[in-house]
């Protein structure tokens, strides 16, 4: 059985230290692929490295609404660089975020709006990023023009209703182990109604652990924060296959086959 992981950071500086053991862990589990996605500019690079070294890893580039106060001049022109050249590279992570403290709207509105013309114009998958901006979110994605491929809206925390207009439009919709905490029971039902052509299965790491008494994989920094280990991908597919009534198997040649329509060359 193969496990794809659709969205992860595993460039991220809190990993590189471990870097050595998840490899060696994700190989035994046999991890087929992973989206690995760039945030801001000074990320980029660590991206485009990892997917040099590991064929495994399909980069993704974009600007986070987290960062998007800090782009340089330059930001859309190296961006566009960079997804010429790599040719299967996705967009993203993009999105909108009314969670961050101090957010600029209008500056994300501009921001995700152009990169969702860049994924347009070289027909990437873009990966969204979502919080408490559902409605505008779907306000921009009803009136702009969208990649054909579609777009993963990743752990997705919408509702059932939004999810299937989203669907309508050529969304993909990604679970995340960190929907197992208890409080997390309403995006484990929506989990359940997804169309199953349009499920894939994510980790977030070295965010969005799954509750401890199911992380498999449990992992510290330097300073004793708990990180989410990428292998704990195992952990999301028994979860979303139980949730759905389905046998692990079949949902991971569902995955499969998902994943290759929305990311596929």
């Amino acid at each position: 059985m193969k496990f794809i992981d659709a969205h992860n950071h595993l460039h991220d500086a809190r990993l590189v230290p471990h870097r050595a053991e998840i490899l060696a862990t994700l190989e035994r589990l046999g991890v087929a692929q992973a989206v690995v996605n760039g945030t801001r500019e000074a990320d980029w690079a660590a991206v485009s490295a990892l997917a040099a070294q590991e064929a495994w890893v399909l980069p993704s580039f974009g600007l986070h609404p987290w960062y998007v106060a800090e782009r340089t001049a330059e930001w859309m022109a190296t961006l566009r660089e960079l997804l010429v050249a790599h040719p299967t590279a996705g967009v993203g992570e993009i999105g909108l975020d009314r969670w961050i403290e101090g957010h600029d709207d209008a500056a994300q509105a501009e921001v995700f709006a152009a990169q969702l013309t860049l994924a347009v114009e070289l027909n990437r998958a873009a990966t969204i990023h979502c919080l408490r901006a559902w409605g505008a979110l779907a306000d921009t994605l009803r009136t702009h023009p969208l990649p054909a491929r579609g777009f993963l809206i990743h752990a997705y925390g919408g509702s059932v209703e939004m999810m299937g207009e989203f669907a309508k439009l050529g969304g993909y919709f990604s679970f995340n182990a960190y929907f197992l905490h208890e409080r997390r029971a309403a995006q484990r039902a929506v989990f359940r109604e997804v169309p199953a052509d349009r499920l894939l299965v994510e980790t977030d790491a070295p965010a969005m652990n799954p509750p401890d008494e199911r992380n498999a994989h449990p992992l510290r920094d330097g300073l004793g924060e708990a990180l989410n280990h990428p292998a704990n991908i195992e952990v999301a597919y028994a979860a979303l296959a139980e949730i759905r009534g389905v046998a692990v198997n079949d949902l991971a040649r569902q995955v499969e086959s998902n994943f290759s329509a929305l990311f596929g060359a």
